[in-house]
């Protein structure tokens, strides 16, 4: 018996609608999620433009309410995170550990190379009466959603609320994960984040829980700067948005950090003039993160390279979902975690539009909404 849920559809001309849309059962090893909380993101806001109706939202966490015949270890009232990076765990970057990059499921990589937005599983989802994809398998944005048994997680009921939780799936994950399982900053590290959005946020306290002994944070904007001191920053520049290509503000990190640049530089701006940015940041043999998946055309002055760097672009923080979220999970509940402290505003679905607009403003560190 279908159930109808309240969405969030993108229309792929840029603009979005609020519209039911019919779920079917779920197949044998599908679940259906009551949604709780949905985190937002600028990826969310570009699926506008994907060039075709998809139902939006790729983070979020929720409860279980059906589950398919071949479902054995979720039951009904169980809460639980959405995964968007589904592994299979049988194809060659499994088996080599690398579940983010599954090339059966990863709506990312999945096919071949390059984004492939949606990758959808058409069935089990309809508008209109015509089958509509989901925004990276799973479709966060709407009251209830259609997901693999393999992109949920479990959680205890009551150790997290739903808005923390929903975070975690994507924006936590990916800056978190980037420190800890992508670049492995040792304790001691010098360490500079370009950009203090939600995913910044997370790159600096992974590098204050890694014991950096150095977080620089460097953005446009005062009042990320105060978060980023919150979120454990030692020191803070605020760039001007004319530094092309952010040179002037490396200066000044090599002059914090002896005149010869940090140990890690983490980009997390999203912009692609800002691709090579961190290549200024990093000491010779330094290591560069891009952070935020710039997938643009951009140029690179090679003398950036020397000497010995290294440039590093992961994905989703190397996420391992059952194993990386209970370790999540647990840092919060020991307090060393701030995810409620990130959650600038809580929205319902239907001011989707203003969390929009305010994420697009730079007024929120993180927007979440609520069902």
């Amino acid at each position: 018996m279908p159930i109808f849920a309240k969405s969030a559809i993108a229309t792929g001309n840029g603009h979005f609608v609020l519209d039911e849309i019919a779920i079917s059962d779920p197949g044998p090893d599908e679940v259906i999620v009551k949604m709780k909380a949905a985190g937002l993101c600028h990826t969310d806001y570009d699926s506008l433009s994907w060039g075709k109706p998809i139902v939006m939202g790729h983070e979020g966490a929720g409860v279980v309410m059906r589950t398919g015949v071949s479902v054995d270890d979720l039951l009904e009232g169980d809460a639980v995170i959405l995964n968007w990076a589904t592994p299979c765990m049988t194809c060659f970057q499994c088996q080599e550990g690398n579940q983010h990059l599954c090339e059966r499921n990863s709506p990312v990589v999945a096919g071949g190379n390059g984004y492939t937005p949606g990758h959808a599983h058409l069935e089990g989802s309809q508008w209109k009466d015509r089958p509509i994809e989901r925004s990276f398998n799973l479709g966060t944005l709407s009251e209830y959603a259609l997901v693999k048994q393999s992109a949920l997680v479990r959680i205890e009921q009551g150790e997290v609320n739903f808005s923390a939780a929903s975070i975690v799936s994507c924006g936590v994950m990916t800056g978190y994960g980037s420190v800890v399982s992508a670049a492995k900053v040792p304790a001691g590290s010098s360490v500079v984040v370009l950009g203090c959005g939600g995913v910044g946020l997370n790159v600096i306290q992974a590098a204050d829980l890694s014991g950096a002994a150095m977080i620089i944070a460097i953005d446009v904007k005062e009042s990320k700067l105060q978060l980023a001191r919150q979120f454990g920053a030692t020191d803070v520049i605020l760039a001007d948005q004319a530094d092309e290509g952010l040179l002037r503000a490396a200066e000044q990190v090599k002059a914090m950090c002896g005149n010869r640049g940090a140990d890690y530089a983490f980009e997390c701006t999203a912009i692609p003039a800002l691709g090579a940015a961190p290549l200024a940041m990093v000491r010779n043999a330094g290591t560069a993160v891009q952070v935020s998946g710039i997938e643009q055309d951009i140029t690179i002055d090679m003398r950036l390279f020397e000497w010995d760097k290294i440039y590093i672009n992961p994905l989703y923080g190397k996420c391992r979902p059952q194993i990386d979220f209970p370790k999540l999970m647990q840092l919060y509940r020991q307090g060393k975690l701030k995810l409620d402290e990130m959650i600038t505003r809580e929205y319902a679905l239907d001011e989707l539009q203003q969390a929009f607009d305010d994420m697009l403003a730079g007024r929120n560190a993180k927007g979440v909404v609520v069902f």
